[in-house]
Order: structure tokens, then sequence, then C-alpha cells
């Protein structure tokens, strides 16, 4: 993730109040926020790989984050996990804040060229159990640099 889209996200999640009492608060709120959704963009899909993926970019996130507690974590009996605090969450600050950070993605790229490209990975048919080669189609914004999405197609 781009400096600039790091901090423009990190100042839209500051915006989300803490519904935590306060002597549940071991990690700043904004701090567990920024981790989950940047391990989900990076393909975490369970608060056990959001984990893992903030303990294996702790460097980066330390640039970024104030962990005075190190990286939160999944584990149920503790009172500060990932699934705890979005479960206290209420979605619509959330979903705004996201929105804003959306909207300055846009902001950013307006004007740029994106550019699609297909593409078959070699060798990744298997013709003995009938599955053909996977095709991915991308969008990348040439000038800033960034992937914006890549899906598998059928052909």
């Amino acid at each position: 993730m781009a400096p600039g889209l790091a901090a423009s996200l990190r100042s839209c999640l500051e915006e989300v109040s803490d519904p935590r009492s306060a002597h549940a608060r071991r990690h700043p709120l904004t701090s567990v926020l920024f981790l989950a959704l940047t391990a989900v963009i990076g393909g975490a899909d369970t608060w056990v790989e959001v984990e893992e993926f903030g303990r294996d970019h702790r460097a980066w996130f330390e640039r970024w984050l104030h962990l005075p507690h190190g990286i939160p974590s999944h584990d149920t009996f503790s009172h500060d996990t990932f699934g705890r605090v979005f479960a206290l969450l209420d979605p619509e600050p959330r979903e705004a804040g996201f929105a804003r950070w959306v909207q300055t993605l846009h902001d950013q790229l307006t004007g740029q060229v994106v550019a699609l490209d297909g593409k078959t990975a070699r060798r990744s048919h298997d013709r003995s159990h009938g599955r053909s080669a996977l095709h991915t189609v991308s969008a990348y914004a040439g000038e800033s640099r960034w992937v914006l999405a890549q899906t598998v197609v059928a052909a």
C-alpha cells in the first residue's frame, strides 16, 4: 500500500468511535481496524489469518500504527480481539469511514488511464482432471501503480 493511501485510510478510520469500555482498550481502535482491513485486502479470511498477516508484516504496520502491545490477538479468551471489537462496532460509521477512503482513491485516480490486462497462467491446466488453465483479468492504474482489481474468469 502506498504511503499516501495508508495515511488516508488511517485518518478515515480515526473518525470511528470506540464502543469498548475503558478497561478493555488494550489496542487503539484505529490500529485494530486498519490492521483488519488491510489484512482482508491482502487475502485474510478469518481472524486467525488477520492476526498472522499482522505478525508477518509487523515492521510495516509499526510504521503506520501505534502498537504498544504488539499485534492484536484472534484468541477468543482475550477481551481485546478482532472478533469482539468488530462485534461491538456499529457498522454504519465503519462503512462511512471506508466509503470516505474509497472516495479518496477515486479522487486520486481521476484522469488516470486504467489498463485492463488478461493473462493465462502457464501450465495451470490439468487435463487428466478436466481443469482448464487459470485465466485472470486485472485492472491497473498505471500512474499510481495500483492494482485496482483482479478476478478469475472462465476464458
